[in-house]
């Protein structure tokens, strides 16, 4: 797969030639590190960077350089001086669907067994999966990330439905609250949700990093899934144009019995919202079936080594610093991103302090791992295209119209 960088690749190099030859440099004998990063709203990254300089005895400094909120916009400012071959960047927040695409493009180091040991040791196994490219370490799982089922205890009598199609027909049968804020506007969200629940029905996206899964059976039941949903009573009306923060919002005004979120809802609603709070309930990820496995999202920072580095063993020893057990710790108190680090979960304090973190750890030791493919940007493109608003999808078409994009993404060939 080496030789299939994509034509874009070639278009970010001509743009961007010009950030090359900005490497880190020396601080009063101790090497800069420079470290690009989601500037994580609670500070917990800065801080991890802070904490990691303290302690490496005046070896090296980590400079905390701050990327945008958005994905996409964090992606593309890393892009543009990766592919500049831009010595500065050492040390990268990678979200973790980008491992194989910058493996693919030589654009991070594997990490050296001496490092990649104390990596695997004690984490968690979905989260070492979306760090692994062709069977080799490309990034360390610095926090992970996955969905719950949160609801509203003094809206729901007992435990909320385990599958989808009775959560659905439950909330919109509800005379109060009956609505189910997910993600459902035309970008990654959309995918994310699909490849949970191809992966619950029993399908796969992709057979292999190039090549169409999409097995007629479980693409059915999925998309079956988000079309009664889009047209059901229980969606907001703007569901089209739902992403993460505006379903929390909306959760936290009242309009919903269930929210499908992530864990930054519950500080959320702690400090927002305290009347919806007191109420929180949180249960597993819904599934296809009954009984069936939910495939929970699984989400995340990943820290990578750029290829470009001036100081690479200096580098891998502060990105392992940076996802130490004190570090992941921060990232779930102050910032609401669960822990990779089994440990962590054991540790009753820290069940206290986070009370569905055994659910969490449940969930990403058999997560809905979105595909590992060079060319996955261009295949969640085809996904999210094809399958937005969920109101409109054609049930009896859409499954054939879903192959022939990712054929055609896999190609390159017929984005939008």
């Amino acid at each position: 797969m080496r030789s299939r960088l994509g034509s874009a690749v070639g278009a970010v190099v001509a743009t961007a030639a010009v950030l090359a030859g900005c490497g880190g440099g020396d601080d009063g004998g101790r090497v800069t590190l420079n470290f690009w990063a989601y500037n994580e709203p609670s500070g917990s990254f800065r801080a991890a960077a802070d904490r990691c300089t303290e302690q490496s005895d005046g070896r090296y400094r980590i400079a905390f350089n701050p990327l945008g909120n958005d994905p996409d916009t964090q992606r593309q400012s890393l892009v543009r001086r990766l592919a500049a071959k831009d010595s500065s960047i050492d040390i990268m927040s990678m979200d973790v669907i980008w491992t194989a695409e910058f493996a693919e493009a030589e654009w991070i180091k594997p990490w050296p067994e001496q490092f990649a040991s104390k990596v695997r040791e004690g984490t968690l196994e979905g989260p070492l999966q979306t760090a692994t490219y062709e069977d080799e370490l490309y990034a360390a799982p610095a926090n992970s990330n996955t969905q719950l089922l949160w609801y509203r205890k003094d809206l729901v009598d007992g435990e909320p439905p385990r599958t989808w199609d009775k959560l659905i027909d439950t909330a919109s049968e509800m005379e109060e609250g009956g609505q189910i804020e997910i993600q459902g506007a035309q970008y990654e969200g959309t995918t994310v949700l699909f490849n949970s629940l191809i992966q619950s029905a029993g399908g796969e996206i992709l057979d292999g990093p190039d090549k169409v899964g999409l097995e007629q059976e479980p693409t059915q039941k999925a998309v079956d899934v988000m079309a009664k949903f889009g047209r059901s009573p229980a969606a907001n009306p703007s569901l089209e144009n739902q992403k993460e923060d505006q379903g929390r919002l909306a959760f936290e005004q009242g309009q919903a019995a269930f929210q499908v979120n992530y864990p930054f809802i519950y500080p959320s609603a702690k400090d927002g919202a305290p009347e919806i709070f007191k109420n929180l309930g949180w249960a597993e990820y819904p599934s296809v079936e009954e009984g069936g496995p939910s495939k929970a999202p699984i989400g995340g920072f990943n820290w990578g080594v750029g290829n470009y580095t001036e100081h690479p063993e200096l580098a891998f020893e502060a990105a392992t610093c940076l996802r130490s057990d004190e570090n992941q710790r921060s990232f779930a108190l102050d910032g609401g991103l669960p822990p990779t680090l089994e440990a962590i979960y054991d540790d009753p304090k820290f069940e206290e302090q986070y009370p569905f973190g055994d659910l969490i750890r449940r969930q990403l030791d058999d997560p809905g791992v979105r595909p590992a493919s060079p060319l996955y940007a261009d295949v969640s493109l085809a996904i999210y295209k094809t399958l937005s608003p969920f109101s409109d999808i054609d049930t009896d078409t859409v499954v054939d119209a879903l192959r022939e994009r990712v054929s055609n993404a896999l190609k390159s060939q017929g984005l939008l």
